[in-house]
């Protein structure tokens, strides 16, 4: 096969682990491919190619996104430059819709095939995307067992590929061997908060989390909170700050935080997914902006934010979302789960029905057959 080349657009965190796992799968079966374009320090590690600073990416919201568009307006005259002057071979989209939908009308638009890796929730809200993915998609690569029938309806060229988590989860630590890296008591209660990968959700759902801990009794328990190399290290010092309570900072070891933990307070989002084919009980909770929640509500079409519950399709995990997110709520439902031994196994054993939910392909290996059957054709 000559040399290709392939533009890729990861633009969050998530986004750039999915993408790494293919990536590196590309990397052992081909030795002539350029992988460029947008993603982050993960895909960079296996020879990715940036053309944009990563951090600038992790926006998400209404209000948000209107506050950094002239950003996104220069990248997307960018990315028409290079894909007009220079065609890759492929364009592959890893999630992130509100650029990525925009970048696949522009590709087919240039006869650039495409392909979507993890495609918008759109029977979530904004349904209407499925006929762009019709239109401006050559192949689509989902995650989710169940949005199958959305495509047999609508005849798009789609396959399973299986949930990356399966590849991606990776303990290396037992719980003593976590407990002794991170100074932990084992003879208390662990409990660890994920606050998101984003600023904007650091800023939201960190000082609730803090107030939640303030709530409890440091005797019983051990607190760590993760902090996603994406945020601002200022601004999550500065907000930590508001507490004496000796809380450990987990950067590197989020997994064994996830699967160790007696209990997890989890931002929704891909974190949500892997707590919970990890198994330990967790609450989900969000918050955003007032006029981001307002307008969201009006076009979300389903009456769960938590993923797992909306693959599992049940109310298994507790969620909180936007006023109901404060420190007393978080502290109660943690307390009456924790108490609750019948409640807190019954939520651990109906999580291992994910398992069996997502099936056993591995998503490298799938998306990397489409990839080599769609630039060789």
């Amino acid at each position: 096969m000559k040399n290709k080349r392939i533009f890729w657009i990861a633009g969050e965190n998530s986004g750039d682990l999915h993408a790494s796992i293919v990536l590196n799968e590309l990397n052992k079966r081909y030795s002539n491919i350029e992988n460029f374009g947008i993603g982050g320090e993960k895909m960079k590690s296996l020879g990715f190619r940036a053309i944009f600073p990563f951090e600038r990416f992790s926006v998400m919201g209404f209000v948000e996104v209107i506050q950094h568009l002239a950003f996104f307006i220069g990248v997307e005259k960018q990315i028409k430059k290079t894909l007009k002057k220079n065609p890759p071979d492929l364009v592959v989209l890893v999630d992130y819709p509100g650029l990525n939908m925009r970048i696949a009308k522009l590709a087919k638009s240039f006869n650039i095939p495409v392909l979507y890796f993890i495609v918008p929730q759109f029977w979530a809200w904004k349904y209407k995307r499925i006929f762009k993915l019709q239109k401006y998609t050559d192949h689509i690569a989902y995650i989710l067992p169940f949005e199958k029938k959305h495509f047999n309806k609508h005849n798009i060229n789609a396959s399973y590929v299986g949930h990356p988590i399966s590849e991606e989860i990776s303990i290396k630590l037992s719980k003593e061997e976590f407990a002794d890296k991170n100074d932990l008591d084992l003879n208390k209660k662990w409990l660890g908060f994920l606050p998101g990968s984003r600023n904007a959700e650091l800023k939201n759902m960190l000082p609730q989390f803090i107030d939640s801990i303030e709530m409890f009794d440091p005797d019983k328990y051990e607190f760590m909170i993760s902090q996603a190399t994406s945020v601002s290290i200022k601004l999550f010092q500065k907000i930590l700050n508001r507490t004496s309570k000796n809380i450990k900072i987990v950067k590197d070891s989020n997994y064994e935080m996830m699967k160790h933990c007696d209990f997890l307070t989890v931002t929704s989002g891909t974190a949500t997914i892997e707590t919970a084919f990890l198994g330990t009980p967790f609450i989900i909770v969000y918050k955003t902006s007032n006029i981001s929640y307002q307008i969201g509500k009006r076009f979300v079409k389903i009456d769960k934010i938590g993923l797992p519950n909306i693959v599992i399709e049940k109310d298994i995990v507790p969620e909180l979302i936007q006023e109901d997110v404060n420190g007393k709520n978080i502290h109660t439902t943690i307390s009456e789960i924790l108490s609750n031994e019948e409640k807190y196994k019954q939520i651990s054993e109906e999580l291992k029905a994910l398992h069996d939910i997502l099936g056993s392909k591995t998503t490298s290996t799938e998306v990397t057959d489409i990839i080599g059957n769609m630039i060789n054709e």
